[in-house]
């Protein structure tokens, strides 16, 4: 078995690309062993910002051969009379490869038994890895130089080994060779003799090409900063990804800021550090932000203060912009900001931020009248006419709150300014004091209702005003918190106080359910989410919820079946009452008292057991009574007391979808 290793050496890559071109080389290379059969143990993909690497390990040598039975034409026309190959039956064999002596005939039609010979793994590489790295797609591809073929950077050169032998190939405009280049200000001219050495050579030559390994380094060194100082670091996913992606051998440096910046809300500062330039925020043991931070540099030598000094001059420039906005827009409460609201468009035709934020504030009311979510609702978007949310967007709602702290309003109205717009994304904490729930529900229900109202409802490709992510945000919330909240109802209120009218209700309920599926998908079946969402799941998420736990763990074949087959019955809706006088067989009254016998009291749980227990006399009540008598009145009072099994059943679930 052999391994292969290909490096594509490029100018710096944008950190977003390295990821999705990670995925589709992997994706790449997979199909192209597979489809041509030439077996393999694993496909590594490893890159950081100057090159994108693959090694192939366990990697068959050529194809498999394979033997390959051929149908030709009829014998008839195979053959002469005189039992001799004609033109066409010579011009099969010709065709593959065989003689006349291979050929057989076999109902009635000529056949040829071929044996086709694996190609070698370095053709078949050599054909194929140029064109796997040209079907590389990603945003702002371009062309470089004289070349026709696109790409997200400049290429530099091209490292491709199997073994210990060249595969000559050529990408765009650069051919191959077994010389690879470390980090820009160590080694260069690598000379790569197998696969093998390939990342203990880079790694001599201060590149760390396996980007888990560089992860876990940037982690390690960080923290080993943070220990120095007694600190903790708070590093998110995301920008660990990022920093991961935009260094090729990370060097943790410790910087400070100005303790007074440390009066502006704390969430400015971390964004200044983390969004803006990619620092790792320091915080005490109890969680308060300190003024240092840790920098990632991709550098070699052990002279920081060049690098210490940059960093501060960068940083103390943001933050003195912060300081200044801060003071300006806290010379005034941040009511006085709801009056500018008017003069900021929400959506075209949908009136402005201020319009936004009476509809709120009346839906709000609606769902929980007290003060306190008034008040909240009242100031929910008051902080995107400050200054300070304008130079940091992503900071709207945390601004709002630490400005409704300074102005002196109740803790809760500020909490529940910050929280309107939790979940921030769908793994992110929902809100929760009550005023942040529910005026972020009447936010994103408001939302959702404009979008579908205008007609731009959300397709495979664009997702307006990011509905989806608001009504994932309104379906957590509700269920993680328990909240009775009939979505149903609050849909039609909210339609009702949109500026433009629109009959759009089912549409707007439909992607609420479809969206709670996918939600729930995890944890429960599809067939089972689907089976309860016969009954409307916005009028109670959480009953919805309850009753596919329970339907989740029913495993009683009589229960489907009986429900089935009155749910085949009933096809036409019955009106009619039961009559007990019009019993017949000790069956029917057996059933009757055993439905009317079954309560619901609000648990599932028990609710279920009842209609397992009652399964002996529904079968009893199906071997005994012809439901279709001859007498129309006994048919139809046996119909109308199978309706009243199926209202039993239909509480629970839809049981024909099950």
């Amino acid at each position: 078995m052999s391994k292969y290793l290909l490096e594509v050496g490029v100018e710096e890559l944008p950190y977003k690309f390295i990821p999705m071109a990670i995925s589709q080389l992997e994706n790449g290379f997979k199909t192209f062993l597979d489809s041509n059969n030439v077996k393999f143990d694993k496909i590594n993909v490893m890159a950081t910002p100057r090159r994108l690497a693959v090694i192939i390990e366990g990697l068959a040598d050529s194809q498999p051969d394979v033997e390959k039975v051929v149908k030709g034409p009829i014998a008839t026309v195979a053959y002469d009379e005189n039992k001799n190959l004609t033109k066409a039956g010579e011009g099969f064999a010709k065709k593959n490869g065989v003689e006349a002596k291979d050929l057989y005939v076999e109902d009635n039609y000529l056949y040829a038994k071929i044996s086709i010979k694996g190609k070698n793994t370095k053709e078949l590489l050599q054909d194929n890895v140029p064109q796997i790295f040209a079907k590389l797609q990603g945003p702002h591809f371009m062309r470089w130089a004289s070349n026709d073929v696109k790409f997200s950077r400049p290429i530099r050169w091209v490292l491709s080994i199997l073994d210990g032998e060249e595969v000559k190939i050529r990408i765009i405009d650069k051919e191959s060779s077994n010389i690879t280049n470390g980090h820009r200000f160590s080694t260069q001219n690598i000379v790569i003799n197998n696969p093998d050495e390939y990342v203990a050579k880079l790694r001599d030559a201060h590149v760390i090409v396996d980007q888990a390994e560089r992860r876990e380094r940037i982690l390690e060194v960080t923290q080993k900063e943070a220990d120095k100082l007694n600190a903790v670091t708070k590093i998110s996913d995301d920008l660990l990804e990022e920093v991961t992606f935009i260094v090729e051998y990370p060097v943790a440096v410790t910087c400070n800021f100005n303790e007074e910046f440390l009066t502006i809300p704390q969430e400015v500062a971390v964004t200044v550090m983390e969004t803006h330039q990619r620092y790792f925020a320091l915080y005490t043991k109890e969680g308060k932000l300190t003024n240092k931070f840790v920098t990632i540099t991709n550098y070699i030598g052990n002279e920081f203060e060049n690098i210490k000094a940059g960093n501060l001059r960068v940083i103390k420039a943001r933050l003195d912009d912060a300081v200044f906005f801060f003071k300006e827009d806290t010379k005034k409460p941040l009511e006085a900001y709801i009056e500018n609201l008017k003069g900021m468009t929400f959506q075209k035709g949908m009136g402005s931020v201020y319009d936004k934020t009476q509809r709120i504030i009346k839906l709000a009311e609606k769902l929980n009248p007290s003060e306190t979510v008034k008040r909240t609702a009242e100031l929910c978007k008051a902080d995107l006419a400050t200054n300070l949310v304008f130079e940091f967007t992503e900071l709207q709602g945390f601004i709002g709150a630490d400005y409704a702290r300074v102005s002196g309003e109740k803790a809760e109205v500020s909490q529940g300014i910050k929280e309107h717009y939790f979940p921030l994304n769908a793994d992110s904490e929902t809100a929760k004091s009550v005023e942040g729930q529910i005026v972020g529900i009447a936010d994103k229900i408001d939302t959702i209702c404009a979008v579908f109202a205008a007609g731009k409802k959300p397709t495979g490709s664009s997702d307006p005003l990011g509905v989806r992510r608001a009504a994932l945000g309104i379906i957590k919330t509700i269920i993680e918190h328990g909240l009775k909240i009939d979505l149903s109802k609050l849909i039609d209120d909210a339609l009702e106080l949109l500026p433009v009218k629109s009959d759009c209700k089912a549409d707007v309920e439909e992607f609420f359910v479809q969206r709670l599926i996918i939600f729930l998908a995890s944890d429960y079946k599809k067939e089972v989410l689907e089976a309860c969402s016969a009954k409307n799941p916005c009028e109670d998420l959480c009953d919805y919820v309850a009753r596919v736990k329970v339907v989740s763990t029913l495993n009683d074949a009589k229960l489907l079946e009986n429900a089935n087959r009155v749910l085949r019955i009933l096809k036409d809706e019955v009106n009619s009452k039961v009559d007990s006088s019009l019993f017949v067989l000790d069956a029917e009254k057996d059933l009757f008292n055993a439905v009317d016998a079954i309560s619901f009291n609000g648990d599932y749980v028990p609710y279920l057991q009842e209609l397992i227990e009652i399964n002996p006399v529904v079968t009893k009540f199906f071997d005994d009574v012809l439901v279709m008598d001859k007498d129309e009145k006994i048919k139809n009072n046996r119909l109308a007391l199978l309706n009243e099994l199926k209202n039993k059943y239909i509480i629970l679930t839809d049981f024909s979808k099950m």
